[in-house]
């Protein structure tokens, strides 16, 4: 794709474009006001600063989730405190869109040591004003991958149009020379007669950009935006960089959830536990979803042991067989061997439906769940398997948890136990085909069928 060609699409993303932004976080304010969570799903379009990279084309689950003081936001998940009218800091852990790609490698960076994305843990204020915000941040490498810093600085606005709402905005990026060099580098080792030992060192980059909101119902709404960055001298002058303007670009649809109102102001919002035990197997997770395989037979013989903790936002809306509810989970890998157990913690959104004939009888639901999943180790099962295709891993991954489960105070008579659960689910690690750089465009997973109790309180 050529580079008008780029502009272009960018320029028609506008036409339907999230909020203001606030902070560096380019989904800051996605979320109306109107719920606290969202899902949906949108595409980032951008050039490679590499040379021969061309176009990225990079898809994107969206999950939408502010609270009073927790917010999660795909690729970034955070504190946040408000201290006074348009003042708040943040604390949060992000994930950096930077580093080589994994398949289709250009000539630029043959027979270099892959530069993978990295973890950033940040601290950030904002000040608002009448006019706008501005915001400083800084970001500092906990992944140990580069080990860099980065401090950010910038302002935006926001302006509304009926269903439209717009938001340009600026801002400046200084980072240090081991964040440029891990990046934009050669080293010695990986030097040809086109490409010399190369160190950009420490930089400023410029951006600037637009992002925008378009509210198709009060419920679907276009997310969008275009931005264009100038790197640092340093960084244009790597013989791996192409010396330019970066175009990049998003579009996407999402859907805002509105909780179900409380009956009063003082309701108890229930909490939903789960514990839950299970084994690796080695079928895929839609066969394993329609029955076709079950198998737990393999030979590493790995499980898992979790506990999570739910909380629904939606029940029974205009008395339908729906619940929504966020959870989040600490599971723990038990590897038997081939390297030390370890945790994974997963954040998700699910939806239930009971709405069967003899529900009346025994409640018997159906449930789906999609969100994220960050693991202190790569499971054994998906470093073999990747290893075996010759694709990379990454602790990052999408979390599915497809279930069926039954009431228990239903089987057994009990009114006491009817909001107990007994079923069986799938804990399902994947990357999206490959098709995601949040997830390190990684292509495979791992599944482990289990059995769980939940219950409510």
């Amino acid at each position: 794709m050529t580079r008008p060609l780029v502009a272009a699409f960018a320029l028609a993303l506008c036409a339907a474009a999230p909020p203001a932004i606030a902070t560096s976080d380019f989904l800051a304010g996605a979320l109306d006001g109107r719920g606290d969570s969202g899902t949906g799903m949108f595409a980032r379009f951008e050039q490679s600063p590499y040379r021969g990279g061309g176009v990225r084309i990079d898809l994107m689950p969206l999950y939408l989730y502010e609270g009073e003081y927790v917010y999660l936001h795909s690729y970034r998940a955070g504190l946040k405190y408000d201290f006074g009218p348009g003042k708040r800091v943040d604390a949060f852990l992000s994930r950096r869109f930077e580093g080589f790609p994994v398949e289709r490698i250009p000539d630029s960076l043959t027979v270099m040591a892959t530069r993978t994305p990295e973890t950033d843990f940040g601290l950030s204020y904002e000040q608002g004003f009448d006019w706008g915000n501005v915001f400083g941040e800084v970001l500092r490498d906990v992944s140990r991958t580069s080990g860099g810093t980065e401090w950010r600085i910038g302002a935006g606005t926001e302006r509304r149009s009926g269903r439209l709402k717009l938001a340009p905005y600026f801002m400046l990026a200084a980072r240090n020379a081991r964040l440029n060099d891990y990046y934009y580098g050669v080293m010695p080792s990986e030097t040809t007669a086109d490409r010399p030992p190369y160190q950009p060192g420490a930089g400023v980059n410029g951006t600037v950009g637009l992002n925008g909101r378009y509210d198709i119902t009060d419920r679907w709404y276009f997310l969008a935006g275009v931005s264009a960055t100038l790197w640092s001298g340093g960084v244009r002058r790597s013989p791996i960089v192409e010396d330019r303007v970066q175009l990049a670009a998003f579009g996407g649809i999402a859907y805002e959830f509105t909780p179900t109102p409380r009956k009063d102001d003082g309701e108890r919002v229930p909490l939903t536990f789960k514990v839950l035990h299970g084994w690796s197997s080695p079928c895929n997770l839609l066969p394993i979803m329609e029955l076709r395989c079950r198998s737990v037979s393999t030979d590493d013989n790995t499980s898992v042991d979790a506990f999570e903790i739910g909380r629904p936002f939606i029940e029974s809306p205009n008395g339908w067989p729906v619940m929504i509810a966020w959870y989040a989970g600490l599971l723990r890998h038990e590897e038997r061997g081939p390297q030390p157990d370890f945790l994974q913690v997963n954040l998700y959104l699910k939806a239930y439906y009971w709405g069967f004939p003899w529900s009346e009888r025994v409640r018997t639901r159906i449930g789906f769940g999609g969100g994220l999943s960050y693991a202190q180790s790569v499971p054994f099962v998906e470093a073999r398997d990747q290893a075996l295709r010759g694709r990379n891993t990454s602790k990052l991954l999408q979390y599915l948890d497809p279930t069926v489960d039954v009431s228990v105070g239903d089987l057994f008579g009990s009114r006491n136990l009817r909001e107990t659960y007994f079923g069986l689910g799938v804990s399902h690690r994947s990357g999206l085909f490959g098709m995601s750089q949040l997830f390190d465009n990684v292509n495979g997973g791992s599944n482990f069928i289990y059995t769980y109790l939940e219950w409510k309180i």
